[in-house]
């Protein structure tokens, strides 16, 4: 039996996924009736990991994000993911958003979820490893009340638990 048990706490997204999203959403929206004439647009760009919207009015844009966020919580996909810039003024009286995708938990909320796996007086060790928190311990069942609590905790970010060992 092994003597320390581990697994990682990671922020992910499966772009396979989100390009399925949004393809999905492209093809509801240019059959919808009242977004036919909007002539709407959303662009994946997964090297700087955002969607780009560009369509007709507010009206368009609330209904297209509406349709994308339907398309992926299907795909299994966190909306918490999801950040969403101010819409700006396009071309020809259009709107344009940028809606980042957050993948990979930054240094802030790193820190954020140690600090709060320390509050709870488990005995574990939470260690930051770039983009991603490992944590270990004696004993499966205080990886598994670690497991629970990020789950309860609300936060503003989508977290997975891999490599569980």
């Amino acid at each position: 039996m092994a003597q320390s048990h581990s697994f990682d706490i990671v922020s992910e997204i499966n772009f396979q996924e989100v390009d399925n999203a949004v393809n999905q959403a492209i093809k509801e929206i240019s059959q919808r009736y009242d977004l036919k004439d909007s002539h709407t647009e959303i662009e994946i760009n997964k090297k700087e990991k955002f969607l780009s919207l560009n369509t007709k009015d507010d009206y368009s844009r609330k209904q297209s994000i509406d349709i994308l966020e339907s398309k992926f919580i299907k795909r299994g996909i966190s909306l918490k993911a999801l950040k969403f810039d101010e819409p700006q003024p396009a071309a020809s009286g259009r709107l344009k958003q940028k809606i980042l995708l957050q993948s990979g938990i930054s240094k802030d909320n790193a820190k954020l979820i140690t600090k709060m796996i320390k509050e709870s007086k488990l005995k574990v060790n939470a260690q930051i490893q770039d983009e991603q928190i490992r944590v270990t311990a004696p004993k499966i069942d205080d990886l598994q009340s670690v497991i629970k609590l990020i789950k309860e905790a609300d936060l503003d970010f989508p977290t997975q638990f891999t490599n569980y060992k």
